[in-house]
């Protein structure tokens, strides 16, 4: 077992890792991404195409060149609703192509972690080997996140008008208290849950969840650190990409096949990032039920 993953890491390791893994492996891991999210972000750019979107720079009115630009987006966000459903009714098939692109990367770096040779091919169809479970699971937990994104919404739209009819300041204080401490709390429970993904595919779950919640126990907040950070890095990427190439290009198909290329990237580091985190929650469990087993096996000797 490489020596990298059998035992616990701290944050920062962990951190350490996925970049290394993802400069290391960058090839096999963004080819996995092109395989499956390449066909979803070609449809896209088919669309813009069709429906006028200009390729090289896309402007629109004004004297000056950020006026253009901002109208740009205005205009070509306002041009075409058919497009916009096309886009969207592409993205949708996302779910039942992207899970698979993770689980492949996930296997790979499993397969690492064993010190056992892998392809591209071999990790893919061992990916799809998993697929209706991992279908299922990703279904559930996007109900769920779902869920749990709606009801605080209500309750904080609800708490903010009936608190801002007594008192405006005090309402509006408390629903903006409220949203934070919402936030904080469905962070929290996704964290928990989130690794439903890594059990369905490398423990043969179908669902994961109560695999998960045990799996992060006494690690939640440790976690929830770095899926925020992992977030961060990849939103400023993604972010600075867009708004630079954006100021020259305009809403354009160029920036968005840029915004693609730049999105296979990201993708690839938080998979990466999420299959480190989830071999090293693995790795502790397994340690606590060495240890509960050999506490359990003294107790019975004495």
């Amino acid at each position: 077992m490489d020596t990298k993953f059998n035992r616990p890491k701290g944050f920062g390791e962990i951190l350490d890792l996925t970049f290394r893994l993802s400069k290391n492996k960058f090839s096999d891991f963004l080819l996995i991404n092109l395989i499956f999210m390449g066909p979803i972000y070609l449809l896209q750019t088919l669309i813009q195409l069709i429906s006028g979107v200009s390729f090289f720079r896309e402007l629109g009115s004004g004297e000056v060149w950020y006026e253009q630009i901002i109208s740009g987006f205005e205009e070509t966000g306002n041009a075409s609703l058919g497009a916009d459903l096309g886009i969207i009714a592409v993205s949708f098939f996302s779910i039942f192509l992207f899970p698979v692109a993770s689980a492949a990367i996930l296997i790979a770096i499993n397969h690492m972690r064993k010190n056992e040779e892998y392809s591209v091919g071999s990790v893919i169809k061992e990916a799809f080997s998993r697929y209706g479970p991992i279908l299922l699971s990703t279904i559930v937990f996007v109900l769920i996140l779902i869920g749990l994104i709606v009801v605080p919404i209500f309750i904080v739209v609800l708490v903010g008008v009936i608190g801002s009819i007594a008192n405006p300041v005090a309402g509006i204080l408390f629903a903006i208290l409220l949203f934070l401490g919402f936030a904080v709390g469905i962070g929290l429970l996704l964290t928990r849950w989130g690794f439903y993904f890594g059990s369905v595919v490398l423990d043969g779950e179908y669902l994961g969840i109560s695999r998960s919640w045990k799996l992060t126990q006494k690690r939640t907040w440790a976690l929830f650190g770095l899926y925020i950070v992992f977030t961060l890095i990849v939103s400023s990427i993604s972010y600075a990409v867009e708004l630079s190439f954006g100021l020259f290009l305009g809403n354009s198909v160029l920036l968005s096949i840029i915004s693609s290329v730049v999105s296979l990237f990201t993708t690839m580091i938080f998979s990466v990032g999420y299959a480190v985190m989830y071999l090293d929650a693995k790795t502790r469990h397994d340690a606590d039920d060495l240890k509960e087993m050999i506490q359990d096996y003294n107790v019975v000797q004495s």
